[in-house]
């Protein structure tokens, strides 16, 4: 069986990412898998990682719990909006806080490499924009996917990890959100 975590970056829960988290859900439990998820809004913790990487703050038990949903899982489904080019502040501190040496991933002694802790996951990344995909990567360079996916996810050894952008959100009428929704179903039905 295999376990999925949803990992949702959008703090407003009447926003169209609830609904693709809940829509990926409802494809993934026809399989049989074992799902939990994370509303990074709901959880209790400092985002700021307010001594850089000098000192180690203690992890609250919200991002604890976090942690333990993130090993346990074999597949990551990251969902979240693109404002202002990046991820939700929120979602940019819930990483800052739990992908940290020891954690995700181990710089090696008098080293510039390091250990991959998460090698064996696999992930999605879904993103929602108001504007066209085409013109987020070719004038933009999609810069909260690559660093999501390049400069996180990879980099902590998960592999591979796909995307979907949603867009434009602000123009959609409901039966193109529904053909969206259906779509990101059937990606939960593949467990992609």
């Amino acid at each position: 069986m295999t376990n999925i975590l949803i990992i949702n970056g959008h703090p407003n829960k009447e926003s169209f990412n609830h609904a693709i988290a809940a829509a990926y859900r409802n494809g993934a439990l026809k399989t049989g898998a074992s799902i939990s998820q994370i509303n990074i809004s709901e959880l209790s913790f400092n985002p700021n990682l307010a001594y850089g990487y000098t000192k180690r703050m203690d992890l609250e038990p919200d991002l604890l719990k976090s942690l333990e949903k993130i090993k346990a899982a074999d597949h990551l489904v990251w969902i979240h909006p693109v404002w202002w080019g990046g991820m939700p502040a929120v979602m940019k501190g819930f990483i800052d806080r739990l992908f940290l040496p020891g954690l995700t991933y181990q710089y090696r002694e008098n080293s510039i490499w390091w250990d991959k802790l998460l090698v064996g996951k696999t992930a999605r990344i879904i993103t929602t924009m108001d504007q066209p995909a085409w013109y987020y990567r070719f004038f933009y360079g999609n810069p909260s996917i690559r660093q999501l996916k390049k400069s996180t996810l990879e980099f902590c050894g998960v592999r591979p990890v796909k995307v979907s952008t949603i867009g434009i959100i602000k123009t959609a009428s409901p039966e193109q959100r529904q053909k969206w929704l259906d779509k990101i179903q059937l990606l939960g039905e593949k467990q992609k």
